[in-house]
C-alpha cells in the first residue's frame, strides 16, 4: 500500500521594525549632536560658540524633542515598519540642531544682588521662507520688534529678502534709530548702516557689479574692525574688485576673506592681492572659481606671503597653471601655520604639482585637508607626492580625484599612507585610471589598525574589475573599519582593465612597484631638474 504524505509549506514573513531605535543609538545621537554643536564652524563664527557642557544639555533636549515628535508619529501607524517615524526623527533633530546653531550660547544668568547679565546676544532674523521683495507696508510690518523701545538686539539678518527703494526708506531710520545717530544719507538701506562699527559683513548672492559695490560705499568706507568680509556670488568684475579695494579703508584686524564664482579675472585678482598685503592677521582666504589666469595666480600667491597667520586658503577651480603653482610653492614656505590648502582644479600638471609637494615636504606645516584633485598629475608625479603625504601625519582628508596617477600611482600612495597618518578620514582616489592592483593596495592602507576614525574611500569612476571589488570588500572587513566606508562604485567600469592590469593580476602589489619606481624614474629626475 503506498501512502503518500503532502506537506505543504507556508513561506514565512519576517517584518522589520525600524522603530523605535535602540537606546545605544539615542546615546550615540546625543553625542554627535553635542559634538556638531561645540565644534567651529560658519554659525559659530557668526553666533558665537557653545561649550561642550551647554552643547551637550542641548543635544538632550533636541533628541528628547525629535523622539517624541517622531514616537507620536509611529503610534498613529503601529503597523508600519517605522522608516516614516525615522525619517521624522532624523528631520526634527537637524531642524531643532539648526536653531540651536543660530541661537548661539545662551545669556548668563544673573545671580542675585548683581545686575542683571546683558545678552551675549540677540539675533534679529528675517530671512526665513521664500526670497521675497519686499513692499514699504511690508517692511514696517517685519522691522517693528527692531523698532521697539530697549530692544536687545545685535545681530541682524536680512539674508534672502529684496528692499524696494519705498522698504528701504522704511528700515533705514530703523536702522538709524539703533545706533543713535541723526538722518543718514536717502540713497538706499545700506548707506543707513555707514558708522556701524561691523566686525561681520556678508554681502553674498547678489548681483552688485561694480556699481553695486559703489553704491556700499558709505557702508564699506566707514569700517575700520571688520573681521570677516564675504563677496561670493556677486558678479564682481575686474573693475568691481578695485572698487572693494579701493573703498574698505583697514583690513589690519580682518581674519576671514571670501571671493567665490565671481568674474574676477587677473586684473581683478591684482586688485585683491592689494587687500591681502593689508591684511596681516588673515587666517581664511577663499578666491575659488574667480576665472583667475597665471598672472593673477601669481600676483595673489606674492600677496599671501604677507598673511603668515593663514590657516586656510581656498584656490580651487582657477586656470593658474604651472608657473602660479610655482608660485605658490614659494609662498607657502613662508606660511607656518597653513592647516587647510585646497589646490583642486589649477592646471598645475605635473610639474607645478611637484613644486608645490615639495614645498609642503620640507615645511613643518600641520596640515590635516589637501586637495589637488584634477590638476593632471600623472604617475611619474607620484614619487614626490608619497613623500610629501609621508611627511605630513597630521592629514584627515586626502583629495586626488580626477588625475592620471593609474595603478601603479595609487600602490605608491598606498604604501605611504598605510603605516602612519592615524587620524585619517577621507581619501578620495576616484576618476585615477586605477585597476585591480592599485585598489587592493588603498584598501589594506584604509583598514590598517591605526585608521580607527577612516570613514570614506572613494574609488569610483576607476577601471576595477568585479574580482577586485571583492577583494577591497574582504580587505576592510578584516580591517578595523567595515566596508561601509566604501563609497559608490556606480562609475566604476569593471569591463575597463587594461592589458598593463591583466598583466598584474599574477603578480602582487610589491613587484608592481618595483616595476613602476623603474619606469618613472626619468620622468621624475626629469621633473626634478626644474626645481
Amino acid at each position: 500500500m503506498e501512502t503518500a504524505t503532502t506537506q505543504s509549506f507556508q513561506p514565512r514573513t519576517f517584518s522589520i521594525k525600524l522603530w523605535p531605535p535602540s537606546q545605544a543609538t539615542r546615546v550615540m545621537l546625543v553625542e554627535r549632536i553635542a559634538k556638531n554643536l561645540s565644534t567651529e564652524s560658519i554659525f559659530s563664527r557668526k553666533y558665537g560658540l557653545l561649550t561642550k557642557e551647554e552643547a551637550t544639555l542641548d543635544a538632550k533636549e533636541i533628541e528628547e524633542a525629535g523622539f517624541a515628535a517622531a514616537n507620536e508619529h509611529y503610534e498613529r501607524e503601529p503597523d508600519g515598519d517605522g522608516s516614516s517615524a525615522v525619517q521624522l526623527y532624523a528631520k526634527e533633530t537637524s531642524k531643532l540642531m539648526l536653531q540651536i546653531l543660530k541661537r548661539g550660547p545662551k545669556p548668563k544668568k544673573a545671580v542675585v544682588g548683581e545686575e542683571p547679565a546683558i545678552p551675549l546676544q540677540k539675533v534679529f532674523d528675517i530671512s526665513g521662507g521664500k526670497r521675497a521683495f519686499l513692499d514699504a507696508q511690508e517692511a514696517e510690518e517685519l522691522l517693528k520688534p527692531l523698532a521697539e523701545e530697549g530692544n536687545a538686539y545685535t545681530r541682524i539678518c536680512f539674508s534672502n529678502r529684496s528692499f524696494g527703494l519705498d522698504a528701504a526708506h522704511v528700515a533705514g531710520p530703523v536702522l538709524e534709530s539703533l545706533k543713535g545717530r541723526g538722518p543718514g544719507c536717502d540713497e538706499g538701506l545700506f548707506c543707513r548702516l555707514g558708522g556701524y562699527r561691523l566686525r561681520y559683513l556678508n554681502l553674498s548672492d547678489n548681483a552688485l557689479g561694480e556699481k553695486g559695490v559703489r553704491a556700499f560705499a558709505s557702508l564699506l568706507s566707514s569700517q575700520g574692525d571688520l573681521e570677516e568680509l564675504y563677496l561670493m556670488n556677486d558678479g564682481i568684475s575686474e573693475e568691481a574688485a578695485r572698487a572693494v579695494a579701493e573703498l574698505v579703508p583697514s583690513t589690519e584686524k580682518l581674519k576671514v576673506l571670501h571671493f567665490h564664482n565671481n568674474m574676477t579675472g587677473d586684473e581683478g585678482a591684482v586688485a585683491i592681492s592689494e587687500i591681502l598685503r593689508r591684511s596681516p592677521v588673515l587666517e581664511d582666504f577663499r578666491c575659488s572659481s574667480t576665472r583667475v589666469d597665471s598672472e593673477g595666480g601669481i600676483a595673489l600667491a606674492e600677496a599671501l606671503e604677507t598673511c603668515t597667520r593663514l590657516r586656510k586658503f581656498d584656490l580651487r577651480d582657477n586656470m593658474f597653471g604651472v608657473d602660479a603653482g610655482k608660485a605658490l610653492s614659494q609662498t607657502l614656505e613662508k606660511l607656518p601655520a597653513i592647516t587647510e590648502l585646497y589646490l583642486s582644479y589649477l592646471n598645475l600638471e605635473d610639474e607645478g604639482a611637484v613644486a608645490v609637494c615639495k614645498a609642503l615636504e620640507g615645511s613643518n606645516l600641520p596640515l590635516t585637508v589637501l586637495e589637488m584633485a584634477g590638476n593632471d598629475i600623472t604617475a611619474a608625479a607620484v614619487p614626490v607626492l608619497c613623500s610629501c603625504i609621508s611627511s605630513k601625519q597630521s592629514i584627515v582628508k586626502l583629495n586626488l580625484s580626477e588625475n592620471e596617477i593609474k595603478d601603479g600611482g595609487a600602490v605608491l600612495i598606498g604604501k605611504a599612507l598605510e603605516s602612519g597618518h592615524p587620524q585619517l578620514r577621507e581619501l578620495d582616489m576616484s576618476s585615477n585610471s586605477i585597476g585591480r592592483a592599485g585598489a587592493r593596495c588603498l584598501a589594506r592602507a584604509v583598514a590598517a589598525s591605526n585608521k580607527l576614525e577612516f570613514s570614506l574611500l572613494n574609488i569610483n569612476g576607476n577601471a576595477i574589475s568585479e574580482e577586485g571589488i571583492d577583494e577591497v570588500r574582504e580587505i576592510l572587513k578584516s580591517g578595523k573599519n567595515s566596508v561601509s566606508v566604501l563609497g559608490p562604485l556606480d562609475e566604476n567600469d569593471a569591463e575597463g582593465e587594461g592589458e598593463e592590469e591583466e598583466a598584474e593580476e599574477g603578480g602582487d602589489e610589491g613587484e608592481l612597484e618595483s616595476k613602476l619606481h623603474s619606469s618613472m624614474l626619468n620622468s621624475e629626475l626629469n621633473l626634478l631638474l626644474h626645481f
